[in-house]
């Protein structure tokens, strides 16, 4: 191959190519409400060490997206969090790999049920404050975690299969919004071409992620678009998810995907926010930045995080009082962004 790990990440590469390649037996995890980026390293990393010989498993804080099971090569290699088997298989593992996270709090309770394993992290966020310990690979110029699991399986030499593809190409087209986002950069189309040419379809793949959708997410968004307010002078748009349209139609995370973008597309806006309503009386809020606000920096004022033009954070209800909160800081980091004081 022509392509070449950045060598400022060469080192960290190594590093955990060495521990993966000793696992004889491991659990893989990501973040709650894993995504594309998440769940695409888990089909590909699983695939990846299977074939060298490893037995592993995937171990997530909340359920597998039912839309990116196609990318599991073995349906029977994702374990329930609370069932006795996938406490067994962390109790006997010799690794833990945390992917597209490297917080403890975003886990949930995988955490603990990992906490006294060798872990091995491989994340493109910005480290926070409670950061997971182990051989870390975190690169936030990364366009995503799969560019680094790409990285890692690349230094190995392969061996390279259709699932690692697809796995390593779902993770990169999701986090750069099928390439639209600012992160979509000359480093994340050159791994995008490497894995087309392994075997990757493009089309096919957009039309599994993005090409169908439930009818319920639809129904949802009907009531969701009465809520859509756009403020001017302070330049942010949001909508709320209502709670009882969203109980009744059996609404899933992943339904959501992707609803954020409306409030962020009105003309005029420079943050655009979701919120919703969670099962433990709290608000989830998604945060999207257009301009030059860091709604990371905004998100960890709320315990979140994620990344600069992208974030989400959990906050305490009611939803009236979290909106109210949640909006004036927004307000506040916009006009700091336009004064140059950045988001504090």
């Amino acid at each position: 191959m022509s392509y070449r790990t950045p060598a400022h990440r060469a080192a960290a590469v190594n590093e955990v190519k060495n521990a993966l390649l000793a696992s004889r037996r491991a659990v893989l995890t990501t973040h709650l409400n894993a995504d594309g980026d998440g769940g695409g390293c888990e089909a590909a990393l699983a695939s990846w060490m299977r074939s060298n010989g490893a037995e592993v498993w995937i171990v997530n804080p909340t359920s597998f997206p039912n839309n990116l099971r196609f990318l599991i090569e073995n349906d029977d290699w994702i374990l329930p969090v609370g069932t006795r088997k996938a406490r067994d298989l962390c109790d006997s593992a010799d690794l833990a790999v945390v992917l597209d996270t490297g917080e403890a709090p975003r886990i949930g309770r995988v955490h603990e049920m990992i906490r006294e394993l060798p872990t091995v992290v491989i994340d493109h966020h910005p480290i926070g404050e409670k950061a997971i310990g182990g051989i870390s690979l975190r690169d936030p110029s990364a366009c995503a975690t799969g560019e680094l699991v790409f990285d890692v399986i690349h230094a190995a030499g392969g061996p390279w299969s259709r699932h690692v593809a697809d796995g390593i190409y779902a993770a990169i087209l999701t986090d750069t919004g099928s390439f639209r986002f600012d992160n979509a950069t000359v480093m994340c189309h050159r791994v995008a071409a490497e894995v087309i040419a392994m075997g990757a379809e493009p089309a096919w793949m957009y039309e599994r992620i993005y090409g169908s959708a439930p009818l319920r997410r639809y129904q949802l968004l009907r009531y969701a678009l009465d809520s859509l307010v756009h403020e001017p002078d302070a330049k942010i748009s949001w909508m709320v998810i209502p709670k009882e349209p969203y109980d009744e139609l059996g609404v899933t995370a992943e339904d959501l995907e992707g609803i954020v973008d409306i409030p962020r597309s009105i003309e005029g806006t420079q943050v655009g926010l979701l919120f919703r309503d969670t099962s433990k009386g709290e608000v989830k809020v998604s945060f999207r930045s257009n301009g030059d606000v860091d709604v990371n920096a905004l998100a960890r004022t709320f315990d979140g995080g994620g990344h600069v033009k992208a974030s989400g954070a959990v906050v305490p209800g009611p939803m009236d009082r979290a909106i109210e909160a949640v909006l004036e800081r927004t307000r506040q980091a916009v006009a700091d962004s336009q004064n140059g004081q950045g988001t504090s």
